[in-house]
């Protein structure tokens, strides 16, 4: 074995479980560094939801640190809180795993390519828009997991690979749900919370910039990448990897899908499958639905699909277990990752990390304390990484702070709006999920975001400190 090659193998990354591992176990470790506390919260009649009062952050009596069995422990409690990610993600792959094994997204390749022709990079942004316009205004965003395993299909059929199908849902629709014009579950509730308008003509023309200024870049990087890798499949990040094609073998080539007869039966597959768009379209927008209705949603549509292609009662109990299968390790996954939420609950550090930051935040200079705001709500994050969650914790917060350092609420809803959304594409607490679902590694997945993200960050300090000269 070469030097270079013993460098890369004493070097590579750890298995994607073991970094979760490592990661709950530095979580297990601050609840014996920091001290336990907690912020009082009152229930908001208007909101319907409990709000941090704002001062309110005391030391617990007894500190809560949390060992190295309740660590394997909150594995356990960590699936079982994230059960409907989960069996959301297992119902919905194996509905795409049938689509995929009757043809029926062969079929749909092949006619979008006849249509589009030489143009059919254009497939890249087409979709990217859809999934960011979806996240924008009515905040999807784990409504789209079950999509990823489809255009990872596409893409390895266009000459892709599979990191550019997930790029096409994760990153259009986390961009979308980052950079709100209207998204409810973000800025909806932050800007409840912050007592100031959703809809003012300054703040939505900023935001209406924001959202085209940052699809554009994302659709131009995913785009360049994509371009790159067909052109040269030795610059793809999985080049190499023996997995890189793990569950994609059987898909087919661009010339074969091109050359497929549309039969029947995939026609009324696929006409399925644009019902299942609008149906989970109108069920979370018209009827609140969620995680669990659209699970079910997904199984039923599968079922409908198996009777279509003609399917045994046998034959339809086997593609269900081998489609939940191609999909457990991301749906696990899932569950390692609340792991780590569960440690920092049981230990009560989260309120201590966060009053922390805010104090941070409150030390600055005016001119500075936007970009400061930016960064803390980007590490908060980590600790809370739901994104209504955050808001009723880090408004109450952040708003009346906004008043003291001189900044208006409406730049400190955007730093919250920025910093809660777009580091989902980067924290690991967020972006396992995403990596398992794509059966990836956390590793290849940093390769290719790394600068992306970066671009936006600094994309994110620019228009805050516009937003504050604008006088937003």
């Amino acid at each position: 074995m070469s030097e270079s090659e013993k460098k890369k193998k004493r070097f590579s990354m750890p298995h994607a479980y073991v970094i979760m591992l490592i990661i709950i176990a530095l979580s297990m470790a601050l609840t014996w560094i920091l001290p336990a506390g907690n912020f009082e919260f009152e229930y908001n009649e208007e909101l319907g939801r409990n709000l941090v009062v704002p001062g309110s952050f005391q030391l617990a009596d007894e500190q809560s640190p949390v060992g190295p069995w309740g660590m394997i422990m909150s594995l356990f409690d960590g699936v079982v809180e994230a059960g409907d990610i989960i069996f959301f993600i297992l119902f919905a792959a194996a509905y795409v795993y049938v689509l995929s094994e009757t043809g029926a997204l062969n079929a749909l390749t092949g006619a979008m390519l006849r249509k589009l022709g030489e143009k059919d990079h254009l497939i890249i942004p087409f979709f990217m828009i859809l999934f960011a316009i979806g996240g924008t205004t009515i905040g999807m965003f784990e409504e789209t997991y079950g999509l990823i395993p489809a255009f990872m299909i596409i893409a390895v059929t266009l000459g892709y690979d599979r990191i550019v199908g997930g790029a096409i849902v994760f990153v259009g629709v986390a961009t979308g749900f980052a950079a709100a014009i209207l998204n409810p579950f973000t800025i909806g509730v932050a800007s409840s919370v912050a007592e100031i308008p959703l809809i003012q003509p300054k703040l939505t023309a900023m935001r209406i910039i924001t959202f085209v200024l940052f699809l554009g870049l994302s659709m131009a990087y995913t785009m360049h990448y994509a371009k790159k890798i067909r052109k040269d499949p030795t610059k793809s990040i999985l080049y190499g990897d023996p997995n890189a094609l793990a569950g994609l073998e059987n898909v087919k080539s661009r010339d074969e899908v091109i050359s497929m007869p549309f039969t029947r039966e995939q026609r009324l597959s696929l006409a399925g499958f644009v019902l299942l768009i609008v149906a989970l379209a109108y069920g979370i927008v018209v009827l609140g639905w969620y995680l669990t209705e659209l699970a079910s949603l997904f199984f039923v549509f599968m079922v409908v699909t198996m009777f279509i292609n003609k399917l045994t009662l046998t034959e339809m109990g086997d593609m269900f277990v081998a489609g939940c299968k191609s999909a457990m390790f991301g749906a696990m996954l899932v569950g390692f990752a609340r792991a780590i939420s569960v440690v920092m609950d049981q230990g009560q550090v989260i309120d201590t990390a966060v009053n922390y930051l805010a104090n941070v935040v409150g030390t600055l200079p005016t001119s500075i304390s936007g970009v400061g705001m930016l960064a803390v709500q980007n590490i908060v994050n980590f600790f809370i990484p739901s994104g209504s969650g955050q808001a009723v914790v880090m408004m109450p917060i952040m708003a009346p702070l906004s008043d003291l350092v001189g900044l208006s609420r409406e730049v400190a809803v955007m730093a919250y709006q920025f910093g809660d959304g777009f580091s989902n594409m980067f924290w690991p607490t967020a972006v396992a999920t995403e990596c398992g679902i794509m059966g990836i590694g956390m590793d290849k997945w940093y390769k290719f975001i790394t600068p992306l993200f970066g671009m936006m960050f600094l994309l994110q300090a620019v228009l805050i400190v516009v937003a504050v000269a604008w006088g937003v």
